[in-house]
């Protein structure tokens, strides 16, 4: 026997929910429109099948002094340095890295500076990192300080690498976006001797992209490279032969940075 109704309570007239109008499926005037779920349009997650972790993922320690019987001291040779870089300049293993826009020096300092912090921001069960530039190799010489002038070149002080604008110095790769290393990988370049930026390799292209399309767009018919060429009004004793060289870029008396 079901129970009688008089053991609920009654509902105050207040709490209760009136329908201004007869309730429709698909809604409409004088109805109430049902609300739906909408459909969403999710990205799907990126495809890592391709990428294999090495054995050794993080970066290998960097020998302070060359392994060689004896190193000879030579001059300091700046074309190491001038220009633009032609080897290193494209990604091989790895989907981000840091890409340098001028000319320095790296001393064992900066490779330490380098492997650890880039060792203590990756996982190495999902993440890579390797070496584009090589080894401290090119001697700088330094007299100790209060050493009277004369007495010939002074002692090997440090191994230095020299690196070129448009060279990679280091690649991280593996199963993880950009957003993730962007972070060290910036506070890596915000320490190196020269101005450097993190990139992927669409950011890679992009600016190449860029810098073509500023080239072929380009109205205005006094470029740099034309009035060095043609010595306008006897420029050329103004010039430094790296500008005629270089066409006003990456080095010399002129250099701008962002010149087309």
């Amino acid at each position: 026997m079901a129970a009688p109704l008089r053991h609920f309570r009654r509902v105050p007239a207040m709490w209760r929910w009136r329908l201004t109008g007869p309730l429709r499926a698909g809604g409409g005037p004088g109805g109430v429109a049902v609300p739906r779920a909408g459909l969403k349009k999710l990205a799907l997650p990126p495809d890592y099948s391709g990428i294999t972790i090495p054995e050794k993922p993080k970066l290998k320690f960097m020998d302070k002094v060359p392994a060689v019987p004896k190193v000879r001291r030579e001059p300091r040779q700046l074309r190491d340095i001038r220009g633009p870089s032609q080897v290193a300049t494209d990604f091989t293993e790895g989907q981000f890295g840091i890409l340098a826009l001028g000319g320095g020096y790296l001393h064992w300092g900066h490779f330490e500076m380098i492997r650890l912090t880039i060792g203590r921001s990756i996982d190495p069960k999902n993440m890579f990192a390797v070496w584009r530039v090589p080894a401290p190799s090119k001697p700088v010489t330094r007299k100790s300080l209060g050493h009277r002038m004369g007495g010939g070149k002074g002692p090997i002080d440090r191994y230095v690498t020299a690196v070129k604008s448009g060279r990679l110095v280091v690649e991280v790769g593996g199963r993880c976006e950009f957003g993730e290393v962007q972070p060290f990988l910036a506070r890596v370049a915000q320490k190196l001797p020269f101005p450097a930026v993190p990139v992927s390799r669409e950011s890679l292209q992009e600016m190449r992209r860029e810098e073509e399309k500023k080239r072929l767009d380009n109205q205005n018919p006094w470029t740099f490279e034309r009035v060095v060429t043609s010595n306008m009004l006897g420029m050329r004793k103004y010039l430094s032969p790296y500008d005629l060289q270089f066409k006003g870029r990456y080095w010399g008396k002129f250099f701008l940075k962002h010149r087309v």
